[in-house]
C-alpha cells in the first residue's frame, strides 16, 4: 500500500466505527487543552512577570516587612508579628542610602478605596498608592497628560494627586481634560495634575485604576486607618553596585530598627531578579503539573485507542487474511495498523492544540497579559500524541500483522 492508502484505510476504518472514534477523540483532545492551556498560559504569565521586572529594572531591590512570597500560614502569622517599617524610617534609610548613588523610591498603598469628583464617583476598588517622585521612573509609569508629582510635593506635602486612566474614565468625560480638577478620597480633596497613560493589567490586576498622592499626605491622613508598612524600593546601577547596596542597606535597616545583634532581620530585603525567579518556578511548575494531568488523560485515551484497534482487528479479520492471501507483508499490515493509530491521536491533538490555544488566550486576557503561541508546548503535544498512538497501537498491529492467512480467510 502507498502512503495515500494507508490514511484512507485509516479515515474508512474511524467512519465505520463513529461513535468510538468521536470519544476517543474527546479524550485525547481533553489530555491536549490540559497540555497546551496550561503550558501556553503560564509561559505568557513567566513572559510578561520578566518584560514588568526589565521594565521596573533589572538591578532593584525591594525592602519590605515581610517576603513577597509566603508558602505557608505558619510563616504569614510570623512575618505580621514583624513591626511595620514606618515612613520615619524608611525616610532615615533613604537619606543615608542614596549617598551610595541608589535610586530609592518610599511607596505605601491603600486598596479598596472610592474616589468621587462632583456627582460622579468610581467602584470601591481603586488603589490609593502614597509615594514620591522617584515612583513614576522606577514603576515605568508614563503620563498621557499634566506632570507627575515631584520633589517640592513632597516636601510641602501638597494635596495634589496623579490618576490612572480608569478613574480618569469613570470620572471625567472623554472629551474633559482632569488635569485642575478635584477629586476626592474620603474626606481628603486633591487638585490633579497628572494623568497615567495607560499601562494595562498584569496577573488579573489593573495598573490603571489607582491614585497616586505624595507620601506623607498619605501618612498623616490615611496611616491610622490603613495599618501601613511602608515598602521601599531600590534601583543601583548594576550588579557590582546591586551587592553593595544589598550589604549596606542590612546595616542601615538594623541600625534604624535597632536590631539588636545576634537577633535576626525584622525586614525582608530582596531582589526583583529573585522574586521574578521564585515566581518563574512556580508557574513553570503549574505548567508541568498541567502536562501531568494532560499525559494521564492521554493514557486513558490510549487505552480507548487500543480497544478500537482490536475491535478493528477482529471485525476485518477476513480482510485481513484476503490481504495476507494475495502477497501483503507483515510489515505492510503492522504499518497500516500502526498508521491508523497514530492518524486518531493527531486528529484528536489537532483539536485539542485548537481548544487549548482558546482557553490559554480567554486565561491570558482574563490575567490581562499577551499571549505568545507556546510552540514548544505544541510540539511536544504532537509528539506525545504520537508516541501514544504508536505505544497503544503496537498491540493490535502485531496481532494483525501475525494473523494466520487461512484461519482468517476462515473467520466468519
Amino acid at each position: 500500500m502507498r502512503a495515500g492508502e494507508y490514511f484512507l484505510s485509516a479515515f474508512d476504518t474511524f467512519r465505520a466505527q463513529p461513535i468510538r472514534t468521536v470519544l476517543t477523540l474527546v479524550s485525547i483532545a481533553i489530555g491536549i487543552v490540559a497540555i497546551v492551556a496550561a503550558g501556553g498560559a503560564a509561559t505568557a504569565l513567566e513572559q510578561a512577570l520578566t518584560t514588568e521586572i526589565t521594565a521596573s529594572g533589572a538591578y532593584s531591590l525591594v525592602i519590605q516587612k515581610q517576603p513577597s512570597i509566603i508558602t505557608s500560614g505558619e510563616q504569614w502569622r510570623r512575618y505580621m508579628r514583624r513591626r511595620p517599617i514606618s515612613y520615619g524610617q524608611a525616610s532615615e534609610y533613604k537619606r543615608r542610602i542614596e549617598g551610595s548613588g541608589a535610586l530609592v523610591s518610599l511607596f505605601s498603598a491603600a486598596p479598596s478605596q472610592t474616589v468621587r469628583a462632583g456627582t460622579e464617583h468610581t467602584d470601591p476598588d481603586v488603589t490609593l498608592v502614597g509615594s514620591d517622585e522617584a515612583f513614576f521612573p522606577m514603576r515605568n509609569y508614563q503620563l498621557a497628560a499634566g506632570r507627575p508629582l515631584v520633589g517640592e510635593d513632597i516636601f510641602y506635602a501638597r494635596m495634589v494627586a496623579v490618576i490612572g486612566n480608569d478613574v480618569r474614565q469613570d470620572l471625567f468625560p472623554a472629551d474633559t481634560d482632569p488635569v485642575g480638577k478635584e477629586i476626592q478620597v474620603q474626606n481628603q480633596r486633591f487638585t490633579i495634575v497628572g494623568v497615567l497613560a495607560r499601562k494595562g493589567g498584569i496577573f488579573g490586576q489593573s495598573q490603571d485604576n489607582m491614585v497616586i498622592i505624595p507620601i506623607p499626605v498619605f501618612v498623616r491622613a490615611y496611616a491610622e486607618e490603613w495599618n501601613y508598612s511602608v515598602s521601599i524600593f531600590v534601583r543601583a546601577r548594576n550588579q557590582a553596585h546591586l551587592e553593595h547596596v544589598f550589604d549596606e542597606s542590612i546595616g542601615i535597616l538594623r541600625s534604624i530598627r535597632n536590631v539588636r545583634p545576634g537577633e535576626e532581620n525584622d525586614f525582608e530585603i530582596e531582589e526583583l531578579a529573585s522574586i521574578a525567579n521564585q515566581l518563574g518556578t512556580f508557574l513553570r511548575f503549574v505548567g508541568l503539573f498541567g502536562a501531568f494531568c494532560g499525559g494521564i488523560a492521554l493514557v486513558a485515551a490510549g487505552v480507548g485507542i487500543m480497544n478500537i484497534m482490536l475491535i478493528s482487528v477482529r471485525e476485518r479479520t477476513r480482510e485481513i487474511g484476503v490481504r495476507k492471501a494475495v502477497g501483503a507483508t507483515v510489515r505492510s499490515i503492522l504499518v497500516q495498523f500502526l498508521v491508523e493509530a497514530i492518524v486518531l491521536c493527531q486528529i484528536g491533538a489537532l483539536g485539542g492544540i485548537v481548544l487549548g490555544m482558546l482557553f490559554a488566550l480567554l486565561l491570558s486576557h482574563l490575567a490581562g497579559i499577551e499571549l505568545t503561541i507556546p510552540i514548544g508546548w505544541v510540539v511536544a503535544s504532537i509528539g506525545l500524541c504520537t508516541l501514544v498512538g504508536v505505544g497503544f497501537g503496537a498491540y493490535p498491529a502485531l496481532k494483525a500483522a501475525r494473523l494466520n492467512p487461512i484461519e482468517a480467510l476462515r473467520y466468519e
